[in-house]
């Protein structure tokens, strides 16, 4: 079901599963940039196109109305309410935190001042994942740290189901973070729409939020007309631990991680045989069960990029994690505190037996949106930071411009860019 596999050479390992696994092919971006080119020529004809051809449903408007906002508290519970407003609350503490350590800072020196000011951007799109789920927590993921910034234009897009209606639950999470722009598209063409605008459809200024292969590739290609958040496709999952670690527990988390869609990439790193053995019996035993849910989508998904790493020691797991670089790793076993104190690339590291990616996705406050196929090793989690610039304004007096004036000189003439000198020398001769 799960292959296990010995490393031998951590980095040449781990490129092999990566390149074996889920990537961004140049096929896979002919055919979205053919589907973005269409919505960009097209507009709102293309996108209702295509909405119609890929999620089965021909629309009659894409925004979604106030009644259909005021419809979709009747169909959810108050248990669920009261969950994403509990998860809008830890999100939040998490983000103001991080907003309230950032401030404007001047520097002065030898009559120049320089001012660096934080500003939120204008506006962002935010893709709310559809197909073979339904994620109103990520829309709380992606508005939450928005709003905490102090972006004025929220918008969000989420694919229809069948009968042209969204997730009641995703568009309740949208009214209890204060979205009220919300479009009923998904996939290729809703990325093209945020991109490139539409008549029905303003641009935006960011795209943030995960998808599948095709709604990253999308977004990859977007970047060239409006700023993204990151590679952030389908969902990773590595946990490391010793042969004291509980296998029931880790082909749990296996599972749950599998059970989002057929293309999750999941796997165990550990030095333990023994272990090893016993997560795959476990995997194994679970899926033979009549009563688990999404068995198909679990199972496929295992055996398309799920896998049992062993190394023969501690260092070689580490180097091994590192390469890989997963979206979500799992620590547990006696010495996870101190091996996370190896981990440089991981976009979110959860340590101890009671820290399951399934409980972070929710409730711990951290932000589930994070970098995957190996982004880890240059950013973190989305956060209040991605909707933030850094602005910087400078004011100098003659002086301060004469102290600089030979540094430009010597610089500029390097460079062969001399008229940049005379543009200061203009200033400074001038009475």
């Amino acid at each position: 079901m799960i292959k296990t596999i010995t490393i031998t050479n951590s980095k040449e390992d781990a490129a092999k599963l990566r390149n074996s696994g889920i990537s961004i092919s140049d096929q896979l971006i002919q055919g979205v940039a053919s589907i973005m080119n269409d919505v960009a020529e097209r507009g709102d004809a293309a996108i209702i196109d295509y909405t119609e051809k890929l999620d089965g449903v021909r629309l009659n408007s894409l925004k979604v109305t106030e009644e259909e906002f005021e419809q979709a508290y009747s169909m959810v519970t108050k248990k669920q309410i009261q969950a994403i407003n509990v998860i809008k609350r830890r999100l939040m503490e998490s983000e103001v935190s991080v907003r309230n350590h950032l401030k404007g800072i001047t520097i002065l020196s030898a009559g120049i001042k320089v001012h660096r000011l934080i500003q939120a951007i204008s506006s962002v799109g935010c893709y709310i994942p559809g197909g073979n789920a339904r994620y109103a927590s990520t829309m709380v993921m992606c508005a939450v740290p928005a709003k905490v910034a102090g972006v004025k234009r929220i918008v969000a897009i989420s694919p229809p189901l069948r009968d042209g209606t969204v997730d009641p639950l995703t568009l309740v999470a949208a009214r209890i973070c204060g979205v009220k722009e919300f479009y009923k598209i998904g996939g290729v063409q809703g990325i093209a729409a945020l991109a490139y605008g539409t008549s029905a459809i303003e641009r935006v200024s960011k795209i943030v939020g995960p998808g599948g292969m095709f709604v990253t590739a999308a977004k990859f290609l977007a970047s060239r007309k409006v700023s993204i958040d990151m590679v952030a496709g389908p969902t990773e999952l590595l946990v490391y631990a010793d042969s004291k670690s509980d296998p029931k527990l880790i082909a749990l988390d296996l599972v749950s991680q599998a059970e989002h869609s057929y293309d999750t990439f999941c796997g165990l790193v550990t030095t333990s045989k023994q272990l090893a053995r016993r997560v795959s019996a476990e995997i194994n035993y679970i899926l033979k069960s009549n009563s688990i849910s999404r068995a198909d989508i679990i199972r496929k998904s295992l055996e398309r990029n799920g896998f049992i790493a062993i190394c023969k020691q501690r260092s070689t797991a580490v180097e091994f994690i590192n390469e890989i670089s997963p979206e979500h790793l799992q620590l547990v076993g006696k010495n996870a505190r101190a091996t996370s104190k190896k981990i440089t690339s991981s976009g979110l590291v959860l340590i101890g037996k009671y820290t399951p990616s399934s409980a972070s996705d929710y409730c711990f406050g951290s932000n589930h949106i994070l970098p995957t196929l190996g982004f880890g090793k240059s950013r973190g989690s989305l956060s209040v930071l991605d909707f933030l610039k850094l602005v910087s304004t400078i004011e100098a007096t003659k002086s301060g411009l004469e102290k600089v004036q030979h540094n430009i000189r010597e610089i500029a003439s390097a460079e062969g860019l001399l008229n940049h000198y005379l543009a200061v020398q203009a200033r400074t001769m001038a009475k």
